[in-house]
């Protein structure tokens, strides 16, 4: 017999749905704040281009992406060939196993990054702009602990 649904009270619901609303408003913001781009990007292909900018120490595999991304290989592959065909990745191999590939942005790809980076501020400054510098400071402390989880050190904002 299934287990019975955890209840809900209706201001957890409405908080989901909150948070629902305000993710795509980002979006949408930060789309308008991209269409200066000649490159458009799914959101899915902007967080691979961020993970792959984030990887100091050695470009990612595919299999890093598809792990990070949280999806199928097949599904990376489909976004890398996307980016690849624009030109903000390339594809190279591993110079230890040749059966490897790995994944590193391009000149292009590093422009398109830092533009990506500031349509993403200039979103979160438009959605932000009502509230004050301490409901701001608020905000980040509620955010860190929902986005690291109670009783995690919170991780200081990478670049997004």
């Amino acid at each position: 017999m299934p287990s019975p649904e955890p209840s809900v009270s209706a201001n957890e619901a409405n908080v989901a749905e909150q948070l629902v609303r305000l993710t795509r408003r980002m979006q949408r913001s930060q789309k308008r704040h991209m269409a200066h781009l000649d490159i458009a990007f799914t959101p899915a292909q902007s967080r691979l281009l961020r993970i792959v900018g984030h990887c100091r120490d050695a470009p990612p595999r595919m299999a890093d992406l598809a792990e990070r991304l949280e999806v199928v290989p097949r599904a990376v592959t489909t976004l890398v060939d996307a980016l690849e065909a624009n030109g903000t990745v390339r594809r190279m191999p591993d110079p230890t196993n040749r059966r490897v590939v790995r994944i590193e942005l391009t000149d292009t790809g590093r422009s398109a990054l830092r533009a990506l980076r500031g349509a993403r501020r200039a979103a979160a400054e438009e959605i932000l702009a009502p509230l004050t510098a301490a409901e701001r400071e608020m905000l980040g402390g509620l955010l860190a602990t929902l986005v690291d989880g109670p009783g995690e050190p919170h991780r200081s904002a990478a670049p997004a």
